[in-house]
């Protein structure tokens, strides 16, 4: 990779913009290149980041293979066909949390990174006027032929008009977004004064994270540009305007995540291992939430 498709060389934090960071460990992409990549520390919010990742167009080689499972139907191997039947549960949880939080039984909602469509599908079932952005083009023909969702484009982001929806998800997007602060601060402009924001993305403190340390699978550098703690999403969170209302465990995500660490790791899938780290995981998530695998926040303007 030459340094023209780098997207930065700064260790300046993409969050508080500190730059008091440090290295704290070097992963490897597991799902398409094979090429290792550092990831460091914020010692003043805990982000942290990939240093020198792919510029934004430099990384869309990185999302084409079937191993990556969002923009992809396949259920070859364990964790792909785990993931695939889970998904059917999980819309619903992600359907009523967003009813609940909301007090809606319908309303407008954007579905950002949506992947092959199928919460838009889903929530458009539900009664809501559900629609979806997808950058990639194979992933938006993918939710027309398999789900009869049209998805827009990623440029059409900035041109929805202003104060549309009553809630905006994005479920484990906001670590890929290249312009963090520009992106926070049109995700406000979107919603209406009384509109909620869920956003998913994994915990690097938790404790499949804290054990599998580089071999931790929701790194998946590089298209992963962010590595979240609670600490440093709460901070981007009030950065951008919107107060941190609800935090919300994401219980299957610890299992799969689990999974792939254990394959990365050892070189072989092994469920008992991988089950019973993401048992420990979330039974440490019933006494404290912030050593889940992965955490929905849910933001007020």
């Amino acid at each position: 990779m030459t340094m023209d498709a780098v997207r930065s060389s700064s260790d300046q934090c993409p969050v508080c913009k500190s730059e008091q960071t440090h290295f704290a460990l070097k992963a490897r992409d597991h799902s398409v290149s094979g090429e290792w990549f550092e990831i460091w520390e914020c010692n003043h919010c805990s982000l942290r980041f990939t240093r020198n990742a792919p510029d934004q167009e430099s990384s869309v080689r990185y999302y084409q293979s079937e191993n990556y499972i969002s923009h992809s139907n396949t259920r070859k191997g364990l964790v792909n066909t785990l993931y695939h039947r889970v998904r059917n549960h999980t819309l619903q949880t992600k359907y009523k949390l967003i009813r609940s939080v909301t007090g809606l039984k319908q309303g407008t909602h954007l579905d950002l990174g949506a992947g092959t469509g199928a919460f838009v599908r889903f929530m458009n079932q539900m009664g809501w006027q559900s629609q979806g952005i997808e950058p990639d083009e194979t992933a938006r023909k993918m939710a027309l032929t398999h789900h009869q969702a049209v998805l827009l484009p990623a440029g059409d982001f900035q041109t929805l008009p202003a104060a549309s929806f009553d809630a905006i998800s994005l479920w484990h997007v906001l670590e890929h977004v290249h312009e963090l602060h520009p992106y926070l601060a049109q995700l406000k402009n979107l919603l209406k004064p009384a509109g909620k924001l869920f956003i998913a993305v994994p915990n690097y403190t938790s404790f499949d994270g804290m054990k599998y340390q580089a071999n931790w699978a929701a790194y998946d550098v590089p298209r992963h540009l962010y590595h979240f703690s609670p600490a440093s999403m709460k901070y981007l969170l009030e950065a951008s305007g919107f107060k941190l209302v609800r935090m919300e465990p994401m219980w299957f995500d610890s299992f799969y995540i689990s999974l792939l660490s254990e394959k990365y790791e050892t070189g072989r899938t092994s469920l008992f291992n991988g089950f019973l780290t993401g048992e420990i995981s979330n039974f440490k998530t019933l006494t404290d939430k912030e050593r889940c695998s992965s955490l929905i926040y849910v933001g007020a303007p």
